[in-house]
């Protein structure tokens, strides 16, 4: 018991710059959701029950162009997914006997932030430690979307226009760095920027919506890239403990070989004769 509460507790103080953090973007998610017509419970209860920006700007796309509900499911699919790996990948460092419960319960409330100090824990996890970080990370999510809405209603307008670039300011910030890094992610940012471009221009598209177009687009782009540039392995790595016990005993020396003397010996004992 003592065991658990501990690892909540450092879940808590780990969590407590991420929710400085997620107020802070929350609150600029809580204007446009406002624009979607959110009043502050609804802006709330949407970012307590969906953990991404991305997501639920997706969301309030939707809700703003008035398109059905097969759509809205379809478009967090494809913007949430990756949440889908992240958990499997999270799920590894649980002990095997940990309950379906816990990891269901960490699973649904994982976040990028959350997943990065959570998978960043020597050893095994304790659940109770997510848990802890996901106390203190998602209210203030939520509460940042809720003052989002309030400070929609009672700001100028021409206040309101301003801080709503600050999320897309997020976004930029999510993707430059990424693009320093790979010229291939910066090359496919770029036909992202262009392709959505076209498509806003193509008039076949028109009957579409705008979170439509930018599924499909994601949909498509993300496939078109992992087909030509397949991330590749280096020597050695991605080898599970069987290919590298394999690769191992095959460099091993086989029984009743003569020792192996290295060159170095031989020629200091050469030098000595």
């Amino acid at each position: 018991m003592n065991r658990n509460k501990n690892a909540f507790a450092g879940g808590i103080r780990d969590g407590i710059p991420i929710a400085l953090g997620y107020f802070a973007v929350a609150f600029s998610l809580g204007i446009v959701a406002k624009k979607a017509g959110l009043n502050p419970f609804q802006g709330f209860l949407s970012s307590i029950l969906n953990h991404a920006s991305a997501g639920e700007y997706a969301e309030f796309t939707v809700i703003m162009a008035n398109a059905p509900y097969f759509e809205m499911a379809f478009v967090i699919l494809v913007t949430n997914i990756r949440y889908l790996l992240m958990s499997c990948a999270l799920s590894q460092k649980f002990d095997p006997g940990t309950a379906l419960g816990h990891r269901l319960l960490v699973g649904f409330g994982i976040t990028d932030e959350i997943f990065g100090i959570s998978v960043g824990k020597p050893g095994i996890l304790n659940p109770y430690y997510s848990y802890g970080a996901m106390a203190i990370a998602l209210p203030g999510w939520a509460l940042g979307t809720a003052m989002g809405v309030v400070a929609g209603n009672v700001l100028p307008v021409s206040v309101v226009s301003a801080l709503s670039v600050a999320l897309y300011g997020m976004f930029v910030a999510i993707i430059i760095p990424a693009a320093k890094t790979s010229k291939v992610v910066g090359g496919v940012i770029l036909a992202s920027f262009l392709a959505s471009f076209a498509a806003s221009r193509i008039p076949a598209l028109d009957g579409l919506s705008d979170s439509m177009k930018i599924s499909l687009l994601t949909v498509g782009i993300a496939g078109a890239a992992a087909l030509l540039f397949p991330l590749k392995d280096d020597a050695g790595k991605g080898e599970g403990p069987a290919e590298e016990a394999d690769r191992r005993n095959e460099s091993a020396e086989e029984p009743g070989d003569p020792p192996k003397v290295p060159e170095q010996v031989e020629s200091r004992n050469e030098s000595k004769v």
